[in-house]
């Protein structure tokens, strides 16, 4: 499982995706994930998925890998789907046996909150996959430069999601070797109910928070060795601009995001209880 975990590692590649400013690659990401929300039919979430599914194929990320990284939110996925199929009332009864009441409201809501989750996740990865951790920063950065105007430390935040990015491979590959040793050991992680799986994990986390705080402590060492002291003054080496294909991805991504308002509100179609 926690191979499985792909969130803030970054594929190297050379597409289109790849190239684009981080800022058009964090702007276009929210667009997409709102886009998910302002819709509610059969050819909206179909609109999204042929988008998505066009952008992974020219970002040229693997979608084995796109897949690996949605296996940590299978558990999530279904207390959601659960959650939405037994509670949501509304509609024609479809299934009834004791306290167990499926309607079709809650089966169409339990699958477009499945779809959207998915998609979610999918989409906000593919951003990660293709952008490294420094160009994130200064997207962010930039995008919420405006903020400096009522004090608000920017390049202090930017810079802590940066760092966060870059500790969770790490902290993931210190977990996956601790792992290994207490399994070595003849520790068992797998046997016993959720109480002893969590005593279980105990001799995992006290050593994976001495390796947080030491590397932390590194961390910190060396940028006081560099002289870091905020953003303030700071100018950068690789300053951002917007180039043709920036512009282009944003028309792209403004045309999506059309089109999906306008077949998910008013294209007429009908799928069952869909």
């Amino acid at each position: 499982m926690i191979r499985d975990i792909t969130i803030g590692q970054y594929y190297p590649a050379q597409s289109p995706i790849h190239r684009l400013d981080p800022r058009v690659k964090i702007v276009c990401t929210l667009i997409f994930l709102i886009s998910l929300f302002v819709q509610n039919s059969v050819l909206g979430y179909a609109l999204a998925f042929v988008f998505l599914a066009c952008m992974i194929h020219v970002s040229k990320v693997p979608a084995k890998f796109i897949g690996k990284g949605l296996k940590p939110i299978v558990i999530l996925l279904l207390f959601t789907v659960a959650m939405n199929l037994f509670l949501t009332r509304g509609g024609a009864v479809l299934f009834h046996w004791g306290i167990i009441t499926i309607t079709e409201t809650g089966l169409r809501t339990s699958v477009f909150m499945a779809v959207r989750l998915v998609l979610l996740v999918a989409g906000s990865s593919l951003m990660t996959f293709t952008t490294t951790p420094n160009g994130l920063t200064d997207g962010l950065e930039k995008l919420l430069h405006p903020l400096n105007r009522i004090h608000v430390p920017v390049h202090e935040i930017s810079m802590m999601m940066s760092i966060a990015l870059r500790f969770i491979p790490i902290l993931l590959e210190e977990t996956d070797k601790i792992m290994k040793a207490q399994i070595a050991r003849g520790a068992d992680f797998e046997s016993g109910n959720i109480i002893q799986r969590a005593k279980a994990m105990i001799p995992i986390l006290v050593p994976l928070f001495v390796s947080a705080f030491r590397r932390a402590n590194d961390l910190a060492m060396a940028m006081e060795a560099r002289c870091y002291h905020g953003g303030e003054g700071r100018t950068k080496m690789k300053p951002l601009k917007y180039h043709y294909q920036d512009r282009l991805a944003y028309a792209i991504t403004l045309g999506y995001l059309i089109a999906i308002v306008v077949i998910g509100r008013f294209v007429p179609f009908k799928l069952w209880i869909f």
